[in-house]
């Protein structure tokens, strides 16, 4: 299997991770994080469990100045997610990125409707529809990055840009290198606007949303993406590569529009339940539920090494991992019990994160446990922190259960792994 892996399966898997598109994926989501995540701290203040505390904010008006901060944080993720993939994709070209950027957000404008209906049937012109800016923007926004940044590297690539002789400030001539580029995206997005909007009376991003958005969504939102997720992360890391990276990279998009679909729910006054089209599986659902403490639910591990090992190694690694572990960082235990390449240990690494999922799933699913608001914590966040932040003291107590039982599952593999290390370590101190 390792030789499959090594020679077929891993080049193939890293021809497509590796790509520019994905790459520009990757790195130009990470502008959205601190957005979502200050933003979470001022959703949670605004919906804070203990009533007192919004009294006294609601008597200080501070809800209404708060409520500003999450909208301009969440409600904008999509322009944001736009302008960072046109960015990375042309930097990683050579050239400068921050023009692409800029006409990528210009793009995402053009391609969507500059006005809104109220409820008289009557249109507003000159606005940017936060619905569009937002979770629902978010696939049109990687879509239309990715092409403007292709758009933008293929005429730079070949030089075809209004040159200037040397000396000129670098700024005006990258202003100036911008302008053929530029007006191929502008002219494009204007011919790509009429035809959808005279045809279909419809727009791209409408379109998009419909028939790409919605339909990835419901895929991941199922026992499905449940388990395939819950399999590739620790599968990877098995292999030495850093599936947490790779997986993430490429659901995260759909996992925070799932999030931010939850949130338009309670934001419209509507219960948040799975029948009223709630999603379950989100970044939450990732982040504080399958990834906790580390690729693979590793705490076991940790717990078993600190107090039931027996071997001198395994109680020095326990003692090593136990702050990172508490930070949901473990490539400690990955590498030093090892886990990589570990046949012992690859069912249970690879187990725990699905069946920790599957729980989950269901406990939402049947209303055992609230779904996610929009509420994020930052993948470090300690866990029960972590789960009561996104979902209140219900969630935290699962999110006990959880970790508690990856004790369990790892134990039996543990204890084997114990005794063949303390053989060992018997065996070189008799050689001594």
């Amino acid at each position: 299997m390792e030789t499959f892996f090594n020679d077929k399966l891993l080049p193939a898997v890293m021809k497509v991770v590796d790509t520019k598109p994905m790459r520009a994926l990757r790195n130009g989501m990470l502008y959205t994080m601190p957005l979502t995540i200050i933003g979470s701290i001022f959703l949670i203040l605004t919906n804070f469990p203990y009533k007192p505390v919004v009294d006294f904010l609601e008597s200080m008006r501070f809800i209404g100045p708060m409520n500003q901060a999450v909208g301009a944080t969440f409600d904008i993720i999509a322009i944001i997610a736009v302008i960072g993939i046109a960015f990375e994709y042309v930097q990683g070209e050579g050239h400068a990125g921050f023009n692409a950027g800029a006409l990528a957000f210009v793009s995402f404008l053009i391609l969507q409707d500059s006005f809104v209906t109220n409820g008289d049937g009557v249109q507003i012109g000159g606005v940017i529809d936060k619905a569009w800016a937002g979770g629902k923007g978010m696939i049109a926004a990687i879509l239309i990055g990715i092409a403007v940044g292709w758009i933008y590297s293929f005429f730079l690539n070949r030089d075809i840009r209004i040159k200037f002789p040397e000396g000129v400030p670098t700024g005006v001539v990258n202003s100036f290198a911008a302008l053929i580029p530029g007006a191929v995206v502008i002219l494009l997005s204007v011919i790509t606007y009429g035809l959808f909007k005279n045809i279909g009376d419809t727009t791209l991003l409408t379109s998009i949303y419909r028939f790409i958005q919605v339909p990835l969504e419901g895929m991941t939102d199922s026992l499905g993406g449940v388990i395939m997720m819950g399999f590739l992360i620790p599968f990877l890391w098995f292999f030495g590569i850093h599936g947490s990276t790779i997986v993430g990279g490429i659901m995260g998009p759909i996992l925070q529009a799932n999030t931010l679909h939850n949130k338009s729910i309670l934001d419209s006054g509507i219960e948040l339940t799975v029948a009223n089209g709630g999603r379950i599986v989100t970044q939450q659902f990732l982040d504080q539920y399958m990834t906790v403490t580390g690729a693979g639910m590793t705490i076991g591990v940790v717990i078993f090494m600190v107090f039931f090992a027996k071997s001198a190694r395994n109680k020095e690694i326990g003692k090593l991992s136990i702050v990172s572990a508490a930070f949901n960082i473990n490539e400690p235990i990955i590498f030093g019990a090892p886990i990589v390449l570990n046949p012992i240990m690859a069912v249970p690494f690879i187990m725990m994160p699905v069946i920790s999922g599957l729980i989950l799933y269901f406990a939402q699913y049947t209303g055992l446990v609230p779904l996610f608001g929009g509420v994020l914590a930052p993948w470090t966040t300690p866990p029960l922190i972590s789960g009561f932040l996104v979902g209140g003291w219900k969630l935290a107590l699962l999110q006990l259960f959880n970790l508690s039982l990856s004790f369990f599952v790892y134990y039996p593999f543990m204890k084997k792994m114990d005794a063949m290390n303390l053989i060992e370590e018997r065996e070189a101190l008799e050689k001594e």
